[in-house]
């Protein structure tokens, strides 16, 4: 029976268009040397202690366990599965041949190699359960998902899976790291369920949070901004800051980056907010003009920084509890 893997793509799902194009996946930890080296788990654990002295114990074993089971454990058949947190998507694939350490392949800084055929379709995290959007929904680079194999097959050939409300029980105690991760992504969801009018009243409502006056602009052609910002109740005071909000999946290009400047009243800073990630472009003209990109993680970064300071009826629209973790 084939395993189910979840491989993370880079800190910030970078590493999916070359995935694609080499029909690969790959981790880091250059700094171990290829485990192939190592007679056993335990010395490429002493070789963590040595080369990452720096970081803890637990994080030490934590990166040298990953990258003895990416080595030793992955196999041929088996399946992997990669998130593209801008899309909101998951990609599956078939692993074709096992672990090469190759830093040429995609980048020296992520040799550890296995070759994968990547499906072209991919599943909508929206069509999840809630048991495996909590489960896929861990920190870890490398990790077992075999529980969630059934309903993401299921998907991938557009048969509907019942939904299970519960999680399978869990055999290893929760990482605080691992929660906090898994609660931001669940925080992603709730975000990604407002409707483009409720988004903008969350932005708002954080720049409110920030101490700012805002002014939304009502349903219909807002001629490119949809937010104003500024510090007095007149709106004299600098800075003024006018901002584009788009709620969809689709990444925003450059365009519409121009648009935004482009828009009253000139001069003000801009800020573009877009929870499907931006264009290469767009990230170009806004690095050129002074442009400050949001994405759906920084909007997620902004509500755990601000939102007990958000008015309460924007808090309204994500409701969530504070709670204390032992860590």
């Amino acid at each position: 029976m084939s395993k189910w893997w979840m491989v993370r793509a880079g800190d910030n799902n970078e590493l999916i268009p070359k995935w694609q194009l080499k029909q690969v996946a790959s981790i880091g930890w250059a700094d171990l040397g290829d485990p192939k080296q190592f007679s056993s788990r335990d010395k490429l654990i002493d070789k963590a202690h040595l080369v990452y002295a720096e970081e803890k114990p637990g994080t030490r074993l934590s990166w040298a366990g990953q990258v003895w089971r990416f080595y030793r454990e992955i196999e041929v058949n088996d399946r992997v599965i990669t998130y593209s947190k801008e899309t909101r998507e998951y990609l599956i694939g078939t692993v074709t041949k096992i672990h090469q350490y190759q830093p040429d392949i995609i980048d020296p800084y992520y040799p550890n190699v296995i070759s994968v055929s990547w499906e072209s379709k991919k599943i909508s995290r929206d069509l999840l359960s809630q048991g495996a959007k909590n489960s896929l929904g861990g920190i870890l680079t490398v990790f077992r998902v075999d529980d969630w194999g059934q309903e993401l097959l299921g998907l991938l050939g557009g048969v509907t899976v019942p939904k299970v409300d519960d999680t399978p029980e869990e055999t290893e105690a929760v990482n605080y790291q691992d929660f906090i991760e898994r609660a931001k992504t669940m925080i992603e969801d709730l975000v990604d369920r407002l409707d483009p009018w409720q988004m903008q009243d969350l932005v708002a409502g954080l720049l409110q949070a920030m101490g700012y006056q805002v002014t939304v602009s009502p349903k219909g052609p807002d001629g490119g901004v949809d937010i104003l910002a500024h510090k007095d109740a007149f709106g004299f005071e600098t800075p003024i800051i006018k901002v584009q909000v788009k709620h969809r999946h689709a990444a925003s290009g450059g365009p519409e980056v121009q648009q935004l400047l482009g828009a009253n009243p000139h001069g003000a800073s801009s800020l573009f907010v877009s929870t499907g990630g931006f264009t290469a472009a767009a990230k170009a003209s806004a690095l050129h003009n002074g442009v400050k990109l949001l994405d759906l993680s920084g909007i997620v970064e902004l509500i755990n920084e601000w939102y007990d300071k958000m008015p309460v009826d924007k808090q309204a629209l994500i409701p969530l509890k504070r709670i204390y973790v032992p860590i």
